[in-house]
């Protein structure tokens, strides 16, 4: 997959995935549905920030990256 996250979104996304893990790992116990979906919300965003690459902005044509502008 090629790259369409630039470095600001890749960051956003990193830092907004932690807070929410973080939340997740705080209070999840006591949300028996919240609690999974806050992790699972977490984990794409980490690994999207990750892979520099997001599905949803290929869907819609989308791109961060300034070597990819589209």
């Amino acid at each position: 997959m090629s790259r369409n996250l630039g470095q600001t979104d890749r960051i956003l996304r990193l830092v907004a995935g932690l807070i929410i893990a973080a939340v997740a790992w705080l209070y999840g116990g006591g949300w028996p549905i919240l609690g999974p979906v806050l992790w699972l919300v977490a984990a794409v965003l980490v690994l999207t920030a990750g892979f520099a690459t997001c599905p949803a902005y290929r869907l819609l044509g989308l791109s961060s990256c300034p070597l990819k502008k589209q």
